[in-house]
C-alpha cells in the first residue's frame, strides 16, 4: 500500500484559477470536507453525540471562514464586476 497519510487524506486535483490564495483555500476546503466526513462517521457509529458533532463541525466551519477572510477569497472577483 502507498503512504497511509495519502490514503486517509487524499486531495483532488485543482481545476480553478491558479493563484496561491486559491490553492491554499482549496487545500483547507478539502481538509474541512475530510474532517466533516470523519465526524459524521463517528456520530453514526455512536462515538460522538449529535451535539458534539455539531460543535466540532461548527468550529471547523468558523476556521474555514476565517481562512477565507484572511486569504481575501472572493474580494477580487467582486471588484472586477
Amino acid at each position: 500500500m502507498a503512504n497511509k497519510f495519502d490514503f486517509l487524506h487524499s486531495h483532488s486535483r485543482y481545476y480553478g484559477q491558479v493563484k496561491p490564495e486559491n490553492l491554499v483555500f482549496n487545500t483547507n476546503l478539502q481538509e474541512f470536507a475530510t474532517a466533516v466526513g470523519y465526524i459524521c462517521n463517528l456520530e453514526t457509529a455512536g462515538k460522538l453525540s449529535p451535539e458534539e458533532s455539531y460543535q466540532k463541525i461548527h468550529s471547523l466551519w468558523q476556521q474555514l471562514e476565517r481562512g477565507k477572510t484572511q486569504l481575501r477569497i472572493g474580494e477580487h472577483s467582486l471588484e472586477s464586476n
